[in-house]
């Protein structure tokens, strides 16, 4: 089972409406951060997810964007989400008192804990031992050592995530570097599961800025290498100045597209059909869409993997 990790920004939760029906019929269960004081594109990407009847993470307590310090409009609207599961973060700062009143204000829901620094893993444990409600312990890009997941062996699944994406800045990608193999080692792990934060990362910021160099990323199962996952960074000619985004976004497309071309088995989704088309109409929709295809993609390979 897939839980991409999703912060809750427009394109995100676009991706999330527009390939709910893809969601539903693969092995995934998306889990979203809102980070957005609007809540109207979660509402409108939860009702996809609720039509199609599929499960879904909502983390009610972000530790991330404008609801950070202030969650009551998300609780404001769970009675209107049907196959919601409660996530709940927890950190080092996060008490054992803090984690009993979550629990009781969520008795009704299923509630999946996500482990992101907390320690008290013995005392976490005889807490929620007896609670029929959490159903899921999701251990979230930490060092924590396993000696720490082994107490919550017994109680729902145990999901493991790890940010994949070596971010750095776009002229200094390699063209391709090893991403991830926990899609095939989670078993080995003694995980149910496992996640990432796709391609885009753990690292949380509002805005992007401008950028010098446009990169498109892809990742790809290699199947020589027993189906371990690489990525493809695909960097515009111009790396320099913060002018033209869109004849830089060509630039890096047309090096994509040319790629997928000499590799169609390796490329072969829908979010590479639609690479194809901007490029044949030469144009640029904008960074935010051609981050979403990029997603799009990551998911749909994934879902093809799990088969």
């Amino acid at each position: 089972m897939y839980y991409p990790y999703f912060r809750g920004k427009q394109n995100e939760l676009i991706l999330i409406r527009e390939q709910a029906e893809l969601i539903s019929n693969s092995k995934i269960i998306p889990i979203i951060e809102p980070v957005k004081r609007n809540l109207s594109p979660l509402n409108r990407a939860i009702e996809q997810l609720d039509l199609f009847e599929t499960e879904y993470i909502l983390i009610v307590n972000p530790i991330n964007g404008d609801f950070a310090n202030n969650n009551s409009l998300i609780l404001k609207n769970l009675h209107l989400y049907k196959k919601v599961i409660i996530g709940l973060i927890i950190t080092a700062e996060t008490t054992l008192n803090n984690i009993e009143d979550y629990l009781s204000n969520f008795n009704d829901y299923k509630i999946a804990i996500l482990h992101q620094g907390f320690t008290d893993g013995k005392g976490l444990v005889n807490l929620i031992g007896n609670n029929m409600n959490v159903c899921k312990n999701i251990f979230v890009n930490t060092e924590q050592n396993k000696l720490y997941q082994k107490h919550f062996k017994s109680i729902g699944d145990r999901i493991l995530i790890r940010d994949a994406f070596k971010k750095t800045t776009n002229a200094h990608y390699a063209p391709e570097e090893h991403f991830s193999d926990l899609h095939i080692t989670y078993d080995d792990e003694n995980m149910d599961g496992f996640g990432d934060f796709l391609i885009v990362g753990d690292e949380y910021s509002e805005t992007g800025g401008p950028a010098r160099a446009i990169a498109i990323h892809l990742t790809f199962l290699k199947e020589e290498d027993d189906n371990n996952m690489y990525i493809k960074h695909y960097v515009s000619d111009r790396t320099e100045g913060v002018s033209d985004p869109g004849g830089k976004f060509l630039e890096a497309l047309y090096k994509l597209v040319s790629d997928i071309d000499k590799n169609p088995l390796k490329f072969n989704t829908n979010a590479c059909n639609e690479y194809r088309k901007l490029l044949e109409n030469e144009h640029f929709p904008g960074l935010g869409v051609a981050k979403k295809l990029s997603m799009q993609h990551h998911i749909e390979i994934i879902a093809k993997f799990l088969g």
